[in-house]
């Protein structure tokens, strides 16, 4: 019942995908991503049908240019200044460990238990995309994955590896999610699914994420994250 609210919930997110800001960050370009068809294919590995398992190899979203910085991601920087005021770093991936895949499972299952799902609008009081902590434990989906980008924080992931995502999901809905860029590819953590995947078992369309050098910035994405699977033998992938 909770999960099927938070679908609907973040499908109000961001009509909101793309209520975007170029003002005061540095650097955020004014380009706004509208296609809703890929412009570059991805490849599965075998031929595998929707909820099935299959072993996976390392995989990468290839990003793009700069793009447009999202109004919450703006209004969130400017409340807590703290959590953006942070100088430019080089990008890295984490080793995906057996130990590093325990702590992304653990944070993913915790605060997708944890927070209670609530509409922007029922929660804020206002339509304008507010991105915030669980501060008072109810949020959409941008407020899950915010969250879980904290706790990995404190759990000492590097800031380069946690992206803040958009994405259409597999109803065309805009939602928010958070890669987590390790050396054996890019996965998710979703607050729709428990399991860890690869971005490309998602099924979801990839608009735009985090750079990894600096959060302030974001780059487009614009692809197809494969067919949507809910069990994947990620832990094979493991050093």
């Amino acid at each position: 019942m909770l999960r099927s609210l938070s679908i609907l919930i973040c499908s109000f997110l961001v009509g909101f995908v793309s209520l975007t800001y170029a003002g005061s960050l540095p650097q955020a370009a004014t380009a706004e991503t509208h296609s809703t068809l890929p412009k570059r294919s991805t490849a599965l590995v075998g031929t595998i049908r929707p909820g099935s398992t299959a072993i996976i190899s390392p995989s990468y979203a290839v990003v793009g240019g700069q793009t447009s910085v999202p109004y919450g991601w703006v209004d969130f920087c400017g409340r807590r200044p703290e959590e953006c005021n942070v100088p430019v770093l080089p990008a890295v991936n984490v080793r995906l460990t057996a130990k590093t895949l325990r702590t992304l499972d653990r944070i993913n299952r915790k605060v997708n238990d944890y927070i209670v799902p609530i509409s922007n609008l029922e929660h804020w009081g206002t339509m304008q995309d507010h991105w915030d902590y669980p501060v008072d434990g109810m949020g959409d989906c941008k407020i899950y994955a915010l969250y879980k980008r904290k706790l990995l924080l404190e759990a000492g992931f590097p800031r380069q590896v946690l992206l803040m995502t958009i994405v259409r999901d597999l109803n065309g809905e805009g939602h928010a999610i958070l890669t987590v860029k390790t050396d054996k590819g890019d996965f998710i953590l979703d607050n729709l699914v428990n399991e860890i995947r690869p971005w490309d078992a998602t099924g979801y369309y990839f608009l735009k994420r985090q750079s990894q050098q600096n959060p302030n910035i974001w780059v487009s994405i614009n692809l197809k994250g494969g067919v949507s699977r809910t069990s994947t033998n990620v832990a094979r992938l493991t050093n």
